[in-house]
């Protein structure tokens, strides 16, 4: 058994998480705490890297120890710590990396390095420890949006990604153009529930095009539409652009899906707690006869339980992360 404290701060959030292994493949979470910055770059309209790297200095040591009594383990009880060591934003990665590598040398204990994205791949497992291999998962956030294979843990295969913008960062320019506020995502899925989502019929970018997306092009259609209908309505703005978002993300991921002969299929990613992408997920899946996971919101967005989750699987596999190792907020997906 393998107890391991776990750092995510590649952007906005500073998240610890304590996560304990039974057997393998099965985890259980003790605590997983997570400070959100949103009301602090709102004022800004995104996010601004310096005062998100502050931010993390201020708050990753209360976040820990309230992880711990979360848990109610001690440092003492900790048999590896780990932190997301790209991608991200460097300045707010580095100061998870740099704290995590403190801890494990002042605790005695293995460092584990981890990739932001295979959490969020790992993410899946925390709830559905068996879900069947191989596994197809759309990863969708604000800064990324891919369509993995996942064959093993750590052997991935990129079948398709967004060619421009990502979903969250269409979500974020639109509901800043409509002055809906940040983050453009929750607020467009809560105005959406008021909107008619058939009343604007917004292009939906390489449907039929292979597995890439592009999001850029759905973003500017809205400005178009808004130019010349300026008393169209925000909620069935929000709603129809919403819809034709979810419409290329579900049609893509479960395509990919059957074509490959997956056999489940999984979100990942902020995006993935939006309503009308979680509900039209898992009615495609159904429709298509593929085992589908639908995760916990709590799993979603950007946490350290995932962290800890692929830490976990990469401690056992690899071995430790070397100490000289520091932060890369370039770092890509891939089978290592």
């Amino acid at each position: 058994m393998t107890i391991m404290l776990a750092i995510e701060t590649s952007c906005d959030e500073t998240s610890v998480a304590v996560v304990r292994s039974e057997s393998a493949p099965h985890l259980e979470v003790l605590s997983n705490v997570v400070s959100s910055q949103v009301e602090t770059h709102a004022a800004f309209g995104g996010v601004v890297p310096e005062v998100a790297s502050r931010a993390h200095l201020d708050m990753l040591e209360p976040v820990i120890a309230e992880a711990l009594a979360q848990a109610e383990v001690g440092p003492d009880g900790i048999d590896a710590v780990a932190a997301t060591y790209g991608p991200g934003l460097i300045g707010a990665l580095l100061v998870g990396v740099s704290a995590a590598k403190a801890l494990a040398l002042a605790w005695d204990v293995p460092y584990v390095g981890v990739n932001h994205m295979e959490g969020h791949l790992f993410a899946a497992f925390l709830e559905r420890p068996d879900l069947e291999l191989p596994l197809v998962v759309g990863l969708v956030s604000g800064g990324h949006t891919m369509i993995v294979r996942v064959d093993a843990p750590g052997s991935y295969q990129i079948l398709g990604s967004t060619v421009d913008d990502a979903a969250g960062e269409a979500f974020d320019k639109v509901a800043r153009y409509l002055g809906l506020g940040y983050p453009g995502g929750p607020i467009i899925d809560r105005l959406s529930a008021e909107g008619d989502r058939r009343a604007i019929r917004f292009p939906r970018a390489m449907l039929d095009d292979g597995l890439d997306f592009s999001f850029s092009g759905m973003k500017t259609a809205v400005i178009n539409y808004v130019r010349r209908n300026p008393d169209a309505a925000n909620a069935d703005l929000a709603a129809s652009f919403q819809e034709a978002v979810v419409d290329v993300l579900v049609t893509k991921i479960v395509r990919a899906a059957t074509t490959t002969g997956a056999r489940s299929a999984a979100l990942g990613g902020g995006v993935a707690a939006n309503s009308r992408l979680r509900e039209r997920f898992a009615a495609a899946c159904e429709e298509a006869g593929i085992e589908c996971l639908v995760p916990d919101r709590a799993f979603c967005t950007d946490n350290a339980a995932m962290i800890a989750a692929a830490a976990h699987w990469r401690l056992a596999n690899d071995g430790p992360t070397s100490l000289d190792g520091g932060a890369n907020p370039s770092l890509r997906l891939s089978s290592r």
